[in-house]
Parts: structure tokens; sequence; C-alpha cells
């Protein structure tokens, strides 16, 4: 008789675990994110080709520098690009944050709402949907 309480008791505490676990955390949510309009830099050579300002033109420097992946579109006037940058910590996004020039604008994800962030985004590009731009990849 113990014998098979104790496999009943390993069967139920089998079967039940997974009740009991957390649910998986988003891939939107993961790592740290920074939403961000910045400048386009670049010449345009195989040098130097045309990328968003913080995104390094060789993309085998992105983990170098701490970049997981990142998402852009370019500003309809070509000058500016709308950039998601993925990092696994905020160390990453330093040179971002403490740069303080009037045309890099940084929004931290989770800290700005998405009607906010859409309103400074639609100024360079009046057809951007965050819901499109978030899940497009």
């Amino acid at each position: 008789m113990p014998r098979r309480l104790a496999f009943f008791a390993c069967l139920i505490a089998f079967v039940s675990a997974p009740l009991f676990s957390q649910p998986a955390v988003p891939p939107q949510n993961r790592y740290e994110r920074v939403l961000a309009i910045v400048p386009m830099v670049g010449a345009g050579t195989k040098a130097d080709p045309r990328r968003p300002l913080f995104i390094p033109a060789d993309p085998r420097q992105l983990s170098s520098a701490g970049v997981i992946s990142f998402t852009a579109e370019l500003s309809d006037d070509g000058r500016f690009a709308l950039v998601e940058i993925v990092a696994r910590n905020r160390t990453a996004f330093a040179a971002m944050l403490a740069d303080r020039r009037p045309d890099i604008r940084v929004f931290e994800k989770g800290k700005v709402t998405a009607a906010d962030l859409e309103r400074e985004f639609r100024r360079h590009k009046p057809s951007f949907s965050a819901d499109k731009f978030a899940r497009g990849r």
C-alpha cells in the first residue's frame, strides 16, 4: 500500500507542476529596450554605410556593443531613423541616454505611453504605427 501511495503522490506532483508555473514572458517584453528618433549617419559607401546613429556599420559589432538586435524605419524625409534597440542590460544604452543633442529623442520602453511615443514618431513619419513596428519582425 505505501508503494501505491508514493506512486500516486509522485504522479499528482508531476501532473500538477505545470499548473503552478509562471507563464512565459512575451518576446516583446524581454531584455532592455529603448525606442529613439536618431539622425542617419554614414557616407553611403561600402566602408561607411548609411545607418542610424548608435548602430555600428558592421553587424558583427552589435554584440560587442551589448546590443542584441534593432529595428529601424526611415523617416519620410530620410534624415532620421525611428529605431528600437534591444540589449541584454541597460549599460549598452549609456551613450545614447547621455547624448543631449536636440535632434535625438530617446524613450525607454515602459516609461512612456504608446500614445506619446506614436505622437513623437508621427512627427517624422505620419504613417507610423507602434503595433506594426513592435510586431513587424
